[in-house]
Formats: C-alpha cells, structure tokens, sequence
C-alpha cells in the first residue's frame, strides 16, 4: 500500500491560477576505465517544426463560400466522437469546416497522431509548434496530456504548457493553456514536468521553469479545483521555486523532474536529470510535502561520457503480468526501468534492471547496455518492449494480404493498396536458410547510420519496405532489416529506418536511425509500421526495437504515396508475408 502523504491543498498559499480559459535505442557506452562519479556536495534542445504556408486564393475563396453557405451566426459542428460532452469547457477557436480544409491543404498533417490545429496562419498569425510531452495522468475518467507549446510561432521560446484530454487515447480535444511563462522564476520558459496523483486524491506538477536569468529551477503547481474532471485551471504554488540546482551542479544542467514514487517511510521520491563533467547522472530527491526537499548521497544512475541527461523517466514493469504499474510498486515480479534522453545525441535510452527501494540503488541488468520500453520481454528476459495500445486497431478500415511473396535478391516489388499515406503494415520475413549457412562471416562492424543506409548491399540484407515512396522511387523511406554474420559465425540483425532519400526537399532531416534487435532461434522476423502521412513509427520483433520517423515527402502525397517490397541483398531471397490497413482518422479537437 502507498503510505497517505502530508500534501494538502491548503499547505500552499492561495494564489490566482496562472491562466483561465486562455523509438530507436542503441547501447549506451559505459566508458571503461572512466574515473568513477561523485555526486555533487550536500533549453531544452532545439527542433523542427512544419511552418504552414497560406494556401492560396482559391483555398480562400472556398473558405469564403463556405461561410455564406453557413450564414451569419451559424455554427458549424461535427460529429458525435468518443471524448463526450467536454465543449463546455472548451473554446470554438475555429470551426470544423475551416479546419478540415487547412488539414488537406498540408499533405504532412498526421490524421491519428495527436497535434495541434495551425489554421491561425490564414487570419494573419503565425503558425505554432508543438513539442515534449508532459504530466501525463488519468484522472476522474479523462486521460491528460500537456505538451510544451509555442503559441507565436514554430521557432523556440516563449514555451507555455499546452493541455489535452481523451477518453481513450486515440481521439483528442485541445484544453485551453494550461501553463504560462508568467513569474520570474519561469519567465523564460515553463520546460518539462511530471505528474503525481496521491492516494488522497490530491494531484501535484513538479516543473522545470528557466527563471529570469535562465536558471534551471524545479516549481510546484496543482490544479485550482479538483472536481473539474478536465483540470481546466491551475495554481502555481506561492513560494516557488521549490528546488534550485544544488553545489556543483551548472545552472543550466537541472532539469525534467519525474513522477513521484513513494517509500516505506511515507516519503517520496524523485529524479532529476543532469550532468557531472561528462557524466550523465541522475540527482535523487526525497520530500514529505512536495515543499521541502533533501538531496540523497549518491545517485541512481551515471554513465561516464553520455553528457547532459534530460527528461528522466523510472519507473517499475511487471515480470509477471501484462499490466502498467503504479510508479511506487516494488518487489520479486518487478524491474525498474531507467529511461534518458542525451542532450548532445538527442537519442532516447532505456535500461532494465533492479531497484533496492531501502537503499534506494538502482542496478542495471546489463551495466554496458541501455534497452528498451513498456512491458517486460519474458521470452528474452532482458529486454523491454513497446507496442501500440490496442485502440489503435480501432482506426484500421479495410485490408489487403500478401502472402508468401518471393522477392529476389536486388528486386522492388510493388504492393497493391489504394493508398499508401495512412497505414497500419504486418509483415514478416523469412532468409534463405541454405543462404545462412553458405555465406561466409567477416569481422567488419555494421551500424545503420554508418554504412550507407538501404542503398548500401550486404550479403543478407538490406530487405524490408520502402513506405511514403512516390511511382519512380525518387522518394522513398525504406524500413528494413539487416543481418551481418561474424567471423565466428554469430548472427547479428540490425533494425532500421532510412530517411536519406524521403523528400526532394533540402531543408529536412534525412538522418539514418536503427540499431541491433535481439531474434531468438526459431523466431521470423517481423516488423509493424504505423505510416500517418509524415509520422513513420516502426517496431521489430514485438516491439523489442522502435524508430519513430518524421518525414517531409513532396511527391509521395496523398494518392501518389506507393508501398514497396525490396531485397536489397546479393545473397539470398527472401519471402514476405503481409496484412496491411487502411487507417481512419482521429478525432482530434481544438
């Protein structure tokens, strides 16, 4: 049981609420011979974001006839939706109609990705931008999601707390902002946070706020009433910040709280991403109140080398069950998982291993080594994975199967589907066994991002699809696997995504993503990939590997995007089979 917490409401001085209505991983090096790590004495990075340009005179004189069509004072509404009657507590910033046309006048506008509506740019504002997730929590029946927003532009800074809420994760409706950067200790900038719901009831944020003089401080907030099942409003906590970068620690190097988890003692507990030197470490702190905090000796986690860590998450995942957790829960049928965004790779890593709530260390199972994800590999016991909630599979429409297709090594094959812009693909492959065993192994290391990407031909491999590719293959975002086979004999597969010729634009990132994805004997290999116009996300084996994509195609739109097989080995064919949906559209609400 979790123990009741002191935090109360009216601990806090009252103070008006700041607004009202207003997935690829690769091991992470554990530098051997590294110097070992002292805790210190007792911007979050940039990004790129869609700018919708105005879309011309024509779009103009449609949206005009539709509000003659429409007449004075009517309101356009759409359909009923799975989030309920939520409107009273919303804004109509923009009809669904007006909407709708500025959704299809961007072919990169994902359709069952939750984003936020940029049909502002045609009345003379600038389009905004949507970025880190934050807080997530369940509470009264809603799930809630904020998000790090730019309401003036899709350029970094002036970073308030966006809100939305779902009844079931797929379809979404836009809150009002949550969060301003409106007190000199979050004037620059209201950065990544966490949620914590009590057993009382009582919901506490812990954020990260860039002060006045762009100090990283940890603030406290809760919401102003907590009947309102949709937490419209909040309070920012009077005697803020609660939490300044200790002795040691660079004012620009302590960020990103993360959910609370409480002890035996009635405490509670959290991380906070940072830095010692090169060191990537996360700081413990231990708190009765949510107010007072004491920095613990030593650390959860530090890897020499790795640099600034940011965006911090622990949390346990059962070895029993398939159940989400909560974040307290500790005991023989658990792992603890460590997951760190590094600031100077901008990667994402994860690492599975066992935590001592009494002594308070975490211990990886594999210290050279950081996996990945939500529930617990029983069948490798080392790995964690990652899928996409079964209410994805509400969305999916009509299908095609292909079954048993033999694809020679060096051939496209080109799949038959209406359109290939908004998909939900299952596939899985089969290699030449008698080509396993032929080919001779070599020692040369593989890694996708180094070795030419899909264009570059290894004995067996590459081979996957190629997704969001126009007719002629000018563009084109293979998905693959590749495996190399050492000296020893040893099978290596490599998961990847290949985003070097995805557009014709110059202006995008064409990076090349992937790493090594654990195949027990016996098993096919199989992929999924979720294609949602300019969100590819890709998961190998389960979701043991994971690589979320955004691509800008400019010829591979709409009707004109095409799906392919390829083999692009010099060995061995391959037999694929696939089920592939088309996906409807999420409800998605301003």
């Amino acid at each position: 049981m979790v123990s009741p917490s002191p935090f109360r409401a009216s601990s806090f001085a009252e103070e008006p609420a700041t607004t009202s209505h207003q997935c690829p991983y690769t091991p992470l090096p554990d530098e051997a011979g590294g110097a070992p790590v002292n805790p210190p004495s007792i911007s979050r990075r940039p990004f790129r974001a869609l700018v919708l340009v105005p879309c011309g005179l024509l779009l103009l004189a449609g949206l005009t006839l539709v509000a003659l069509l429409a007449g004075p004072g009517s309101v356009l509404r759409g359909g009923s939706t799975a989030l309920g009657s939520a409107s009273e507590a919303t804004s109509n910033r923009t009809s669904p109609v007006f909407v709708f046309l500025l959704e299809n006048a961007d072919f990169a506008f994902p359709n069952f990705h939750l984003r936020l509506w940029i049909g502002i740019v045609l009345v003379g504002e600038s389009a905004s931008s949507l970025k880190d997730p934050n807080g997530p929590l369940f509470y009264k029946g809603w799930y809630h999601l904020f998000y790090q927003y730019n309401p003036d532009g899709a350029v970094w800074g002036n970073i308030v707390w966006g809100h939305a809420i779902s009844r079931d994760l797929i379809h979404w409706r836009h809150l009002p902002i949550a969060m301003v950067a409106d007190h000199w200790y979050d004037i620059n900038g209201v950065w990544t946070g966490s949620a914590t719901v009590l057993p009382d009831g009582q919901v506490v944020m812990l954020y990260t706020g860039s002060t006045n003089e762009s100090v990283q401080v940890q603030n406290l907030a809760y919401p102003a009433n907590l009947s309102d099942p949709l937490l419209v409003d909040w309070v920012k906590y009077s005697g803020n910040p609660v939490l300044v970068p200790p002795s040691g620690i660079h004012f620009k190097d302590f960020r990103d709280p993360t959910t609370a988890w409480s002890t035996s003692e009635g405490k509670w507990r959290i991380t906070i991403g940072s830095k010692f030197n090169k060191t990537g470490i996360s700081l413990v702190y231990e708190t009765k109140d949510f107010i007072s905090y004491e920095l613990l000796d030593g650390l959860l986690h530090a890897v020499p080398g790795t640099g600034m860590w940011e965006c911090v998450d622990f949390y346990p995942v059962s070895k029993l069950e398939e159940n989400g957790l909560d974040t307290s829960v500790d005991g023989p049928g658990v792992k603890h998982v460590v997951k760190a965004s590094l600031d100077d790779t901008k990667i994402d890593y994860y690492a599975v291993g066992t935590y001592d709530g009494a002594s308070g260390i975490w211990t990886p199972d594999d210290p050279k080594g950081i996996p990945r994800t939500i529930l617990f590999d029983k069948k490798t016991g080392s790995n964690i994975l990652q899928w996409p909630i079964e209410e994805v599979e509400k969305l999916r429409l009509n299908s095609d199967q292909f079954n048993q297709l033999e694809v020679r090594a060096g051939s496209v094959v080109s799949l038959d589907v209406s359109s290939g812009s908004q998909l939900d693909i299952m596939a899985e492959f089969e290699v030449d066994k008698e080509a396993l065993q032929r080919i001779n192994g070599t020692d040369v290391e593989y890694k996708c991002s180094a070795n030419g990407g899909a264009a570059e031909r290894g004995a067996l491999g590459p081979f996957g699809l190629l997704v969001l590719a126009d007719e002629n293959l000018t563009e084109q975002t293979p998905v693959y696997f590749y495996i190399a086979k050492g000296a020893n004999g040893n099978l290596k597969t490599f998961f990847c995504t290949d985003q070097s010729r995805s557009s014709e634009a110059t202006d995008v990132d064409k990076s090349i993503y992937g790493s090594t994805v654990p195949v027990l004997k016996g098993e096919r290999l199989h992929m999924r990939i979720l294609v949602d116009h300019s969100i590819v996300e890709s998961f190998a084996q389960g979701g043991r590997s994971c690589i979320t994509s955004r691509v800008y195609p400019t010829k591979a739109i709409y009707g004109d995007a095409r799906l392919f097989l390829f083999n692009n080995a010099t060995e061995t064919e391959i037999t694929a089979s696939l089920k592939i949906w088309q996906m409807s559209s999420a409800y998605i609400h301003s």
